[in-house]
């Protein structure tokens, strides 16, 4: 009996725990909440319970190692976790309910072991990282490392037939969406050449890099539908003391097809 009220203690504590990283999950309206988070942590209790006690007539006779059981939550969380993280745009979400959640069943673990004060001071850990870092993590995010990170605009352009306007819009959006880009705006438009469209889309990145425009360039030159694609650099902050020319030379085109790359003001 008094086994038995030492494991529902286990399992009270990783309830109870599990509940107090939740609230600010709730609080703040994320998907895994208060009850999921309790949840991972009381299972998390229990399958260490049942580790240590449910099996303890075939470790006495057979040598079985029950903290094979709990070893099992550490990678099993990792399949609840990853289905809390899903992709928004150029965004990943998730990831840090994900973490929450593998931390609410260390939690578990602790308390099904009877580890209360590890178990508390986890908790802890987890709340304050979730509220006291949050501030510090969005200053950094908004802020460029150094002062050297500036903001580009670019304006991507693909010619092609236009029964295959769907699917070039659709190969477009997949090229442009990269972590650091955000994608502006995709619309057509009609061109001279009778059977053509114009998929033209806008992305701005946090810092300049032309390489995924190049990539870009590349996959979609691999079409038999596309005729022609370039990109141009529509904005980007210049320095008072650099000479016009090299200011000009900023903004290009480069088309791929044609060989050749185009500067204009």
């Amino acid at each position: 009996m008094v086994n038995e009220w030492h494991m529902a203690a286990n399992i009270g504590a990783g309830l109870g725990l599990g509940a107090v990283i939740g609230l600010e999950r709730q609080w703040r309206a994320r998907m895994a909440g208060l009850r999921t988070n309790a949840l991972v942590a009381a299972g998390s209790a229990l399958f260490v319970l049942l580790s240590i006690y449910g099996f303890s007539s075939a470790t006495s006779t057979t040598g079985y190692d029950g903290s094979r059981v709990a070893a099992q939550i550490v990678s099993g969380i990792g399949f609840l976790g990853a289905g809390v993280i899903m992709r928004d745009g150029l965004r990943v979400r998730g990831l840090n309910t994900a973490a929450t959640l593998w931390c609410s069943a260390a939690v578990g673990a602790l308390a099904g072991t009877g580890l209360y004060v590890i178990a508390v001071l986890g908790t802890v850990g987890v709340v304050a990282a979730n509220t006291l870092l949050r501030p510090l993590a969005r200053r950094l995010d908004r802020e460029p490392r150094g002062g050297a990170e500036v903001a580009t605009d670019y304006h991507f352009e693909v010619v092609c037939t236009e029964p295959e306007e769907a699917h070039v819009r659709t190969l477009v959006v997949q090229a442009l969406v990269r972590p650091g880009f955000r994608l502006r705006s995709v619309h057509s438009r009609d061109v001279e050449a009778e059977g053509k469209v114009m998929v033209a889309a806008e992305v701005t990145t946090d810092r300049r890099d032309d390489s995924l425009l190049e990539e870009a360039v590349s996959r979609l030159s691999l079409e038999p539908a596309v005729s022609a694609v370039s990109w141009t650099v529509l904005h980007e902050p210049e320095g008072d003391d650099e000479p016009e020319d090299e200011q000009r030379s900023r903004r290009r085109v480069r088309d791929f097809f044609g060989g050749r790359s185009q500067g204009g003001s």
